[in-house]
C-alpha cells in the first residue's frame, strides 16, 4: 500500500544541485518563506558537482569586465546567446565566488594573496568538497527543509486571469512507498540538463562513465514542456572534448600547461579549424576522419612539477584520469593525452539550451522560475554562473511574492490524475521489455539518426524524421512497463523524461536550416551558416501533444526583455 502525503510550502525548489542549494540559501535571508528543496538523491553528493571541480571557469579577473565575458560567450555561441542574461549573470560572478570562499571553499592564491588564474576567465580551486559545502549552507539556512530521495515528475497548474500558473508538483519517494503532492506559491526548476539521450563513448558496464552527470535526465525540461513552458535553442547541443576512455575534462591540461591539440604526425591542428568550443571538437573529428588521428593534447616534455599539478588537479574532480596515468606508469610528461568527443548532451550551463526566461529568470509560465543548467539563453555560465542565476531567481521570487500576488490553490484532481499514472506502472502486468531495453533502443536511434558519435555528429532531415517515428514508438512501449518497487518507478520516470527531451530536440534540429555550430549541430542538408537564422529557435507543447516551433529575435547586451506572450 502506498501512502499519499500532501505538503504545503511557499517556495518549492526542484533539484538540490548547484543552483538549487544556492537559491534556497539566498531566499532564506529574508526570513519570510517556507522553502522546500526536493532532491531525488542525497543532497550532499548530488548533481554535477558531486565529484568536485578544480577550477571556477567563470570569473572576471583583474583588467577585465563583465562586458568582456558577455562578448566571449556570445562569440563562442556564434551570436545565439541572450546578451541581457549574460550581462546580469556576469556582473555577479565575483560576488558569488566570494560567497563560496566564505563557505569554506579553498581558492588558490599567489604570494600577493591574489587568486591564481588559469587564463583570463578562470581561477584555480581545491574543489573536491564544493558540493558538500553548498549543501550544508542550504541545510543550515533558516526556513529551508530538504526532502531527499524524492523524485518529482510533473508540475501542477491552475488557471488564473486567463493564464496558466504553477501551483506545485507531484512525485514519489525513491526509498519508501510514499506519493507526494506538494502545494507551493512559486516553483524554481533547478534540475540540471540532460544526459543519456545518445549512445555514450563507453559500452556496457562502463556506459555511465561519461562527462555529464548520468542522473541528469532532462526532468526539468520535460515537466516544463508538459506544463506549457517555452524552451529555447535545444539544437545547440553540447559535445565535450575529453580525455579518451576516462572522459575527464581537457581544459585542465590545455589551460593548465598550455597544451596544444596535435594529430598523429605531431602537427598542431587547432588553429586550422578555429578556437571556439565547438571548433576545437570539430577539428579533432575532422583530423580523425581524414586519417590523421589519433589526436592528442601535447603534454610530453612538461616539467615534473607540472605533471604533479595535473595529478592533483584531476584527483579533485576526475580521479580516473590520475589513476590511469599511475596504472600505466606513464604520466603526461612521458606521453601525450589522447582526446575524443563525447556523445551530445543538452546543457544550458555550456550552451544556450533550456527554458526561455526573462532577465529575472522567470519562465513563460506564471510562478515558474529556472536557474542553472536547465535555464537557456546564457551559455558558458559554469558553476559560478549557475550560482549567479540562482541568486537572481531568488530575488525575483521574493519580489514577486512581496507584491501580494493572489495565488489560487492547485487542483487536487490534476494531482490525483498524475499520481494515478504511478499506480498504473506499479500495477501493470509483467512487460516484455525492461527500462534498460528501451533506453538502449533510444540511444541507438539518436546515435544513428540524430547526429551521434557513430555519424561524426552529422544528421539530415530524412534521418531526423526516422528518429521521430522510432522515438514516438518507444513512447508507446513505455506505457507497458511494470515497476516492482519505487526505484524501478524512478527508472521509468527517467526514461519518459529522456524520451520527451528527445522529441523536443529532434524538432529543434529539424527546424534550424543551417550549420551554425560544427558538430554541435552539423546539418548536412544545410552545411553553412545563414544570416537569416540569427534568431532563437524555441518550442512548446501544442494542444494535440505535438512540438510547436517558434522563433524569437535576438536580445542584445544592454536591452531589457520581458515575456509578452
Amino acid at each position: 500500500m502506498t501512502d499519499l502525503k500532501v505538503i504545503d510550502t511557499d517556495v518549492l525548489i526542484i533539484g538540490g544541485g548547484t543552483a538549487g542549494c544556492y537559491a534556497a540559501r539566498e531566499l532564506s535571508k529574508s526570513g519570510k518563506f517556507r522553502i522546500l528543496i526536493a532532491e531525488k538523491a542525497g543532497i550532499k553528493r548530488s548533481g554535477c558537482l558531486a565529484a568536485g571541480v578544480n577550477a571556477l571557469n567563470a570569473y572576471i579577473t583583474s583588467g577585465h569586465t563583465p562586458e568582456d565575458y558577455v562578448r566571449y560567450a556570445q562569440n563562442d555561441a556564434a551570436g545565439i546567446a541572450r546578451g541581457d542574461l549574460l550581462l546580469s549573470m556576469s556582473c555577479r560572478l565575483n560576488e558569488v565566488t566570494a560567497e563560496l570562499e566564505k563557505m569554506g571553499l579553498v581558492i588558490l592564491k599567489d604570494e600577493q594573496g591574489q587568486y591564481v588564474s588559469r587564463g583570463w576567465r578562470n581561477i584555480k580551486i581545491n574543489g573536491e568538497n564544493i558540493k558538500p559545502l553548498l549543501a550544508s549552507a542550504a541545510i543550515r539556512a533558516p526556513g529551508v527543509t530538504v526532502l531527499e530521495h524524492t523524485n518529482l515528475t510533473d508540475l501542477v497548474t491552475v488557471k488564473h486571469d486567463g493564464r496558466t500558473r504553477v501551483a506545485g508538483a507531484v512525485g514519489f519517494s525513491v526509498e519508501e512507498n510514499i506519493f507526494y503532492q506538494i502545494r507551493a506559491k512559486a516553483v524554481l526548476i533547478a534540475t540540471g540538463g540532460a544526459a543519456g539521450l545518445y549512445r555514450p563513448n563507453n559500452p556496457g558496464f562502463s556506459r555511465h562513465k561519461m562527462w555529464y552527470s548520468p542522473f541528469n535526465t532532462g526532468a526539468g525540461y520535460a515537466m516544463g514542456l508538459r506544463a506549457g513552458a517555452e524552451l529555447t535553442t535545444l539544437e545547440m547541443r553540447f559535445i565535450a572534448l575529453r580525455c579518451k576512455d576516462t572522459i575527464a575534462p581537457t581544459g585542465t591540461i590545455a589551460q593548465g600547461v598550455g597544451a596544444s591539440q596535435i594529430n598523429s604526425a605531431g602537427e598542431v591542428y587547432e588553429k586550422r579549424y578555429g578556437l571556439t568550443t565547438s571548433q576545437r571538437l570539430y577539428g579533432t573529428v575532422a583530423e580523425n576522419e581524414q586519417g590523421r588521428g589519433p589526436c592528442y593534447l601535447k603534454t610530453s616534455g612538461i616539467s615534473e612539477q607540472q605533471e604533479q599539478e595535473l595529478y592533483r588537479a584531476y584527483l579533485n574532480m576526475a580521479p580516473g584520469q590520475t589513476l590511469k596515468w599511475i596504472e600505466q606508469n606513464r604520466g603526461p610528461a612521458q606521453s601525450d593525452v589522447e582526446i575524443e568527443g563525447t556523445e551530445p548532451y543538452i546543457v544550458g550551463g555550456h550552451t544556450a539550451s533550456g527554458f526561455w526566461i526573462d532577465d529575472r529568470r522567470r519562465t513563460t509560465v506564471a510562478g515558474l522560475y529556472a536557474a542553472g543548467d536547465v535555464a537557456g539563453g546564457c551559455p558558458q555560465k559554469y558553476v559560478t554562473g549557475c550560482l549567479a542565476e540562482a541568486a537572481i531567481a531568488a530575488e525575483a521570487i521574493a519580489e514577486d511574492f512581496g507584491n501580494n500576488q493572489t495565488v489560487l490553490p492547485p487542483s487536487d484532481d490534476e494531482a490525483q490524475a498524475l499520481i494515478e499514472q504511478y499506480r498504473r506502472y506499479l500495477n501493470n502486468q509483467e512487460s516484455v521489455y525492461t527500462v534498460e531495453d528501451l533506453e538502449d533502443a533510444m540511444q541507438k536511434i539518436m546515435d544513428q539518426y540524430a547526429g551521434g558519435i557513430s555519424t561524426g555528429y552529422r544528421y539530415n532531415a530524412a534521418g531526423l524524421l526516422e528518429a521521430q517515428k522510432r522515438i514516438d514508438a518507444l513512447g508507446s512501449l513505455v506505457e507497458t512497463l511494470r515497476a516492482d518497487c519505487m526505484l524501478e518507478l524512478l527508472h521509468i520516470a527517467e526514461l519518459k523524461e529522456r524520451l520527451t527531451v528527445c522529441r523536443a530536440l529532434l524538432a529543434h534540429l529539424k527546424f534550424r536550416h543551417e550549420t551554425r555550430w560544427h558538430c554541435f549541430a552539423e546539418n548536412t542538408d544545410h552545411p553553412h551558416q545563414e544570416t537569416k537564422w540569427e534568431l532563437y529557435v524555441n518550442s512548446r507543447l501544442g494542444a494535440d501533444g505535438s512540438i510547436e516551433m517558434i522563433t524569437r529575435p535576438l536580445v542584445a547586451m544592454g536591452e531589457h526583455y520581458e515575456h509578452q506572450n
